[in-house]
């Protein structure tokens, strides 16, 4: 009996260290310091942006789509980030990040669906932002913990990874890209 108990808080263990140390959630702003081009806010999310994604439900399937167009503006060391998002089931939802730069390369960030205040890290070609989101009522209602990163590649897109999490369980996972919307002909 005890060997089974030992075998079964090792497995416990092992599983704990891989989430912790070899997996998403194991990456720091740091590991991505010396990374180019270098990712800056004020350039990066200014203007219209373009974004298309999925969204990975807690058995790892699909379980939504969307396009959302964006909107950056900047003044000084404060920004917006209009959201217009249009997913698969036909819901539209509509999000406005207050952005605030801090020092070394900190931010944070509000909005209407955030608990709190988000904070955020640019380091190298990425951008590390941690918050809690309240889901709306049609979709359960929950506060989740969400880890977001954004990856400047060089040609200007933005490839965005997304987890959330419940209890630190993963409940969901986004995966989009963002690009300068085409100028208007």
């Amino acid at each position: 009996m005890k060997l089974v108990v030992a075998i079964l808080l090792l497995v416990i263990v092992g599983i704990a260290a891989k989430s912790l140390f070899l997996s998403f959630r194991a990456q720091s702003p740091a590991d991505y310091a010396e990374t180019g081009p270098a990712f800056s806010l004020e350039k990066h999310l200014s203007g219209p942006i373009i974004a298309e994604g999925v969204i990975y439900g807690p058995k790892g399937r699909v379980n939504n789509t969307f396009v959302a167009e964006m909107m950056g503006e900047w003044d000084g060391d404060t920004g917006t980030l209009s959201e217009h998002f249009v997913y698969s089931n036909g819901v539209e939802q509509h999000r406005k990040w207050y952005l605030k730069r801090g020092p070394d390369n900190t931010f944070t960030a509000t909005a209407d669906d955030i608990v709190g205040e988000a904070k955020g890290v640019v380091s190298g070609a990425t951008v590390m932002l941690r918050y809690k989101i309240k889901l709306p009522p049609e979709s359960g209602g929950h506060t989740l913990t969400a880890t977001d990163w954004l990856y400047l590649t060089r040609d200007g897109a933005i490839m965005n990874k997304s987890e959330m999490r419940k209890f630190g369980i993963k409940v969901a996972e986004l995966v989009a890209t963002m690009r300068p919307a085409p100028a208007a002909e």
